[in-house]
């Protein structure tokens, strides 16, 4: 999760745009290279030398005094103030119609390489034609303190005029510096443990400290509540970003109202070596004007007590209205790597600690601690050769979830062998490991390898699995395997309780694009739902026209038995008994939807790379970009609609077989209560919850726990995707079939 989460530079871009670019620094919410030349050490007066450098320049403009006159006929000027570093203008403020007292109020921020440029300030009027100059100034960025708001009145000059009294522009300018941070990489380990540990670079051999760096010793838990009073200013949307080090989280987008409603819950991880604020801005975004800040500022969470729920109702920009947050910091354990000789559960009584942890007596105890995984990466085989002498750099990167550990490089080898260790908290069971390798690529992004998905409810603890690698979509086969080792411990009814709460979201997910294999499979899954359902509807039509003697008979009979015996509890109870007919029939082969599924990727790649081969050529689509949205509204319709679907099948047919027997506990909790309470007081008891809530817990997020717990099952596309592929063990692949998945 340390890694990568939001891209801010360019919120109308993929948020989560994997460039993975190792060595490339960006500045505070926009991701720009940086290049710094001097580094302020917490506790020294003093700049001290690093190639590690930002800074963020934090500019308010106020108002202006005693501007000059251009418009004559007018007697007064339409002024409007320009900024401008090394001669590149950064940021246009807007126009104040016939005054030359203006007042702008306008807050805005730009990040810096260094501050060896002044800021260039300069003075318009704004005319039907061409902009009449008002005079200009600037403003020194050496002589600012750093961490310190100053309130300037520069006094404007133009050499080529006669008047000796231009005004005056009144601001407040801050400077701040910030640690270097990697640029929407996933693998920032490195950067980070040379900024943060010591001020000079690391070699490239592996250390305890470079391998503590990865580590996270707790978590801040951020809850975003709501804006309030925010202006009702046309139409757009409102959405707040947050940045904690490298860890980025963008929140949903909504229409601008005066009191928008987030209700989003979300973790980062804290790292000993980060010493950074949380730095938060809220946003307004409109198609045509772009974006506006509505107010940016910073919160330092190193001195937060533990366990203990911080409330914040920060003011944004004057006439913006508030921001109200939560935030958290909870203990972390289970986090480690280690070498295969020296395993984090060494020996047995260590292993029975973790085990009496998460045992079922002490479910009640710390509910968010759901299990624990152990993963052994021991080596590769056969992997894709990169360099020109046919071999690779390869390293692994292991995520769970939005954390992430990776373990060292094996220098000029495509059978690596890392033998490391890995331990990571489970917050959900029902996420999925992903393994992902790569090959190191000096200073530039690294180069994927492979990938292979194992989701927690199938791991065979203690068991060495040789697994194929695929490709990055995880439907096709790529080049060589690995061999991994994984050992899960959890607890089961902390398990289920989660199940019911909502998904913690992937930071690393991309925004959809339209895609024509994509909508062609949507397509296909929608109408392979439709026609299971018609086929249903002709089949109780048959009933009634009786086209089968026997069958219509005992449909009959089944009716009136059942209309004259309905109770309300019956209902969970024929889905309890559909469910466990359904257990009766695992004996047979239900991989046939997955087979459909994988003939219709297949159909759609010649087609895909086909695209990829004529990236020239523009569609229709490109061209109009209404339709463009349109077509993607509908594809993202279309997917949704197919994994509720399909969801819902995988329940019944037991696809994962903890999701299946948990219903059936639901529902068969769900006839008892029917059965038992009258129905009145299930539905008072609902109501009275439902309208107290808000009152017993303000800053509750909202929930959906049928919703959530199917977005815990896997659709079609996720079981192909998450299906583990074993290789041979001790042997090298196979020559890849084209037809293969």
């Amino acid at each position: 999760m340390d890694d990568s989460l939001l891209d801010l530079e360019n919120p109308d871009e993929s948020l989560e745009e994997n460039s993975a670019e190792t060595f490339e620094y960006c500045d505070d919410f926009d991701d720009n290279n940086a290049e710094g030349t001097d580094t302020l050490l917490p506790g020294t007066d003093a700049p001290t030398p690093s190639r590690f450098q930002r800074y963020l320049l934090n500019i308010n403009l106020k108002y202006g005094r005693n501007l000059v006159i251009r418009s004559r006929r007018a007697g007064s000027s339409d002024p409007y103030v320009k900024f401008k570093l090394e001669g590149k203008q950064f940021y246009k403020s807007k126009v104040v119609y016939k005054d030359l007292n203006p007042r702008w109020n306008e807050s805005f921020s730009h990040p810096l390489r260094d501050r060896n440029n002044d800021v260039e300030l300069r003075v318009y009027d704004k005319n039907l034609t061409a902009d009449d100059f008002m005079g200009s100034s600037t403003i020194s960025l050496k002589n600012l303190e750093l961490h310190k708001t100053h309130e300037l009145e520069l006094h404007l000059e133009d050499p080529k005029s006669k008047e000796d009294d231009m005004g005056v522009i009144v601001l407040e300018v801050r400077l701040n510096f910030r640690d270097a941070t990697v640029k929407r990489g996933n693998f920032s380990f490195k950067v980070r443990n040379q900024q943060n540990q010591g001020q000079t670079p690391r070699t490239n051999d592996p250390s305890k400290n470079q391998l503590k760096s990865q580590m996270w010793t707790g978590v801040f838990q951020i809850t975003l509540v709501e804006g309030l009073h925010m202006p009702q200013c046309g139409h757009g949307d409102v959405y707040v970003r947050f940045r904690l080090g490298d860890q980025k989280y963008k929140s949903k987008n909504l229409c601008i109202q005066p009191n928008p409603q987030w209700r989003e819950q979300f973790d980062f991880n804290k790292f000993d070596d980060v010493l950074e604020p949380l730095q938060v801005e809220v946003c307004a975004k409109r198609r045509r004007k772009g974006t506006e800040s509505w107010g940016v500022f910073e919160i330092d969470v190193l001195k937060f007590p533990l366990n203990e729920r911080m409330d914040h109702n920060y003011v944004l920009n004057p006439g913006k209205g508030k921001l109200v947050f939560l935030v958290t910091l909870r203990p972390c354990w289970g986090v480690s790597i280690s070498d295969a000789e020296n395993p984090t559960i060494a020996n047995q009584d260590e292993k029975d600690a973790v085990v009496e942890r998460l045992s079922l007596k002490n479910s009640h105890k710390c509910l968010q601690d759901v299990g624990f995984l152990q993963i052994s990466v021991l080596k590769a085989n056969d992997l894709p050769a990169t360099d020109i002498n046919g071999k690779s750099n390869p390293f692994v990167v292991v995520e769970l979830g939005n954390c992430k550990l990776q373990t060292r490089t094996v220098s000029r080898s495509v059978n690596p062998d890392w033998n490391t260790i890995f331990t990571f908290p489970i917050k959900d069971i029902h996420d999925v490991v992903e393994v992902t390798v790569f090959d190191e690529n000096g200073d530039k992004s690294p180069n994927f390898l492979g990938k292979a998905a194992i989701p927690l409810l199938t791991v065979e603890s203690g068991q060495p699995m040789c697994l194929f690698l695929k490709k990055e979509c995880l439907e096709k086969i790529s080049k060589g395997t690995i061999t991994l080792v994984l050992e899960v411990i959890y607890n089961k009814v902390r398990a289920g309780v989660k199940t019911f709460q909502p998904k913690e979201a992937k930071f690393t997910e991309e925004n959809s694009k339209f895609n024509k294999k994509i909508l062609a499979r949507n397509i296909y899954r929608v109408r392979k739902i439709s026609t299971a359902v018609l086929y249903t509807l002709q089949y109780i039509k048959s009933c009634f026209q009786w086209e089968s003697r026997q069958r219509s008979i005992i449909a009959f009979l089944i009716f009136l038995v059942t209309v004259w015996h309905w109770e309300l509890f019956m209902l969970p109870l024929f889905l309890l008994l559909l469910i466990g007919w359904n257990y009766t029939q695992l004996s047979r082969e239900l991989a046939s939807s997955n087979q459909d599924l994988c003939e219709v990727n297949m159909a759609m790649g010649d087609d895909e790379e086909e695209d990829e081969k004529e990236p020239g050529k523009k569609g229709l689509i490109d061209k109009i970009h209404m339709v463009q949205e349109v077509v993607l509204v509908v594809q993202n319709v279309l997917e949704e609609i197919a994994n509720i679907g399909e969801r819902v099948k995988n329940i019944f047919n037991w696809s994962v077989p903890f999701m299946s027997f948990l219903a059936c506990l639901v529902l068969f909790v769900t006839a008892s209560l029917l059965y038992l309470i009258p129905l009145r007081y299930i539905v008072l008891v609902w109501g009275i919850n439902k309208f107290t809530k808000k009152l017993r817990n303000p800053y509750c997020i909202d929930s959906n726990e049928i919703l959530d717990f199917l977005q815990r099952v896997p659709s079609d596309i996720q079981k192909v995707q998450y299906s583990v592929l074993r290789a041979p063990t001790g042997q090298n692949q196979p020559r890849k079939k084209k037809n293969a998945l």
